[in-house]
């Protein structure tokens, strides 16, 4: 009778083609996998390891159809060193323009 037909190969991508693919940082990407934000890496050998090719795809895409939530701009005047008031800013824009 007809066998079961093999699971198809997963690709991997090493980090070359991750960073391709994902402009981040190495730790920000290994604090978004601790973190479950991003898909786990898994080891080859000791130093060689690699990503499901798929699960960065699905990462990427979720990513494009999810808002990401921009927090508001940090408040210049709270600041200690060189705090930010308004007429310091009105000022230097009066300035600026002459």
């Amino acid at each position: 009778m007809g066998q079961p037909a093999p699971a198809p190969l997963k690709r991997t991508i090493r980090r070359p083609e991750l960073h391709a693919m994902v402009p981040l940082g190495d730790t920000t990407i290994y604090e978004m996998e601790q973190r479950g934000e991003f898909p786990r890496r898994f080891a080859l050998s000791p130093r060689c390891v690699v990503w499901d090719l798929n699960e960065v795809e699905a990462w990427l895409e979720a990513r494009r159809r999810a808002p990401i939530d921009r927090t508001d701009p940090p408040d210049l005047s709270r600041r200690r060193a060189r705090p930010v008031t308004r007429s310091a800013r009105g000022s230097a824009a009066a300035s600026s323009a002459a």
